[in-house]
């Protein structure tokens, strides 16, 4: 080989490279504002709804129904990613989330709103799965975990920026201007998705992979895959109770909602230091099912102590743990997907591994709602339930041909 072939090689290799490298960025750009859009609902859906008559029971079905047909959305944008590739779907799921964000000027009363939230969770979920497919199928062979960690950061900078940007834009204008904000970001990562993405998906993410069939059953089969599901649900189950109940406590210590805000912040913080710092090379050194249980566990470990606890001090120092324990959970349970399911099928995988993300924080609130728990109750029935759940997963050990992916 010439040198001059060489060199033309190298340089080849090089802007692949830099082409990956910034569709990547692309992608975690629509994943945080994926869930931007979502965290950015949480402090001004229930006052919207008030202010249009809603009874308190409409008012939680306006709320509950986004995580429904959210659901929905996952189940549907995961067939629907392996069939036709995951560009087709994250495209027409930003335009089509991006026009129902601007729906909500529609919205003259409790039921139209109402209508409008299916629609936009419905819409929504067809997105996340089809982002977090992409992300799996190009990342380095090697560096899943890191990838996945990098991913979590931009979800907890979502989890950290979109509420406090929606409660001090609507205070000075109104929750439709925030929904147009968000919508006019979907349509933008939309156009520049249809021009970067369309030319350079990668042949392994193209159409016709996909068109392998799969019994849903086998997914249910995989030890590690149900982990991984049981694990998505169990964190946005936390979450639920967490957001459900942190406030009231916080309330019942003679605070304001002002300490909630900063609690909450301080576990979003410190995980995201721990997705972005070196730390995140632990993902890709330690197997995924240490890294779940040690992340469970601490979990658990925390909302035990905040059932206890009322040194505002202490406080904090559990909700960096739970941090801690969220920074390590959230990328095993993308690691343990993607080692066990092969790229034709991990559409459907993190169709339903999102499922069971928007089924967690409905079931979460819900749960803790309908037993009239106090926080000290929540709190410990959740952290209990985290830390079995964390040395059941220990227990269960999928069998010798574990690193097999499913085919």
């Amino acid at each position: 080989m010439t040198n001059a072939s060489i060199k033309q090689t190298i340089e080849s290799k090089t802007t692949r490279w830099r082409l990956l490298t910034h569709m990547r960025a692309l992608v975690f750009l629509i994943v945080f504002f994926s869930f931007f859009d979502l965290f950015t609902q949480l402090p001004i859906m229930s006052p919207f709804a008030e202010s249009l008559g809603a009874t308190p029971l409409l008012t939680g079905l306006v709320v509950g129904i986004y995580s429904f047909s959210n659901t929905i959305g996952n189940v549907i944008s995961g067939f629907l990613t392996d069939r036709r590739g995951p560009f087709r779907i994250l495209v027409i799921g930003l335009i089509l989330t991006g026009v129902s964000l601007l729906f909500y000027r529609l919205a003259v009363d409790a039921w139209s709103l109402l209508a409008i939230r299916f629609l936009h969770g419905f819409l929504a979920g067809l997105i996340v799965p089809a982002a977090f497919t992409y992300l799996a199928n190009v990342a380095t062979e090697g560096k899943k975990g890191k990838s996945s960690a990098i991913s979590g950061a931009f979800v907890g900078l979502a989890a950290v920026i979109g509420p406090a940007f929606s409660g001090i834009v609507a205070s000075k204008t109104n929750e439709v201007t925030v929904l147009t904000v968000t919508a006019a970001c979907m349509l933008i990562l939309a156009m520049v998705s249809l021009f970067l993405l369309r030319n350079n998906v990668p042949t392994s993410l193209e159409e016709g992979e996909g068109k392998q069939t799969m019994p849903i059953r086998a997914f249910f089969q995989q030890a590690n895959v149900v982990k991984a599901f049981i694990g998505a649900f169990l964190l946005m189950f936390s979450q639920g109770v967490l957001a459900y109940m942190l406030p009231l406590k916080v309330i019942h210590l003679g605070f304001d909602a002002r300490t909630s805000g900063m609690l909450l912040s301080t576990f979003g913080v410190t995980a995201i230091l721990i997705f972005l710092l070196p730390t995140n090379r632990l993902f890709d050194l330690i197997k995924p099912t240490w890294t779940l249980a040690f992340g469970m566990s601490a979990m658990g470990l925390s909302l035990v102590l905040l059932s206890q606890l009322d040194l505002t001090s202490l406080l904090y120092a559990c909700m960096i743990l739970y941090g801690v324990g969220f920074a390590f959970l959230f990328p095993s349970l993308n690691s343990l997907l993607v080692q066990a399911i092969a790229p034709a099928h991990r559409g459907k995988a993190y169709g339903y591994f999102y499922a069971f993300f928007s089924l967690g924080v409905v079931v979460g609130s819900g749960l803790t709602g309908l037993f009239a728990f106090t926080p000290l109750q929540g709190f410990l029935f959740t952290g209990v339930l985290l830390i079995i759940a964390a040395a059941g997963s220990l227990l269960v050990e999928p069998p010798v041909m574990k690193e097999k992916q499913v085919e």
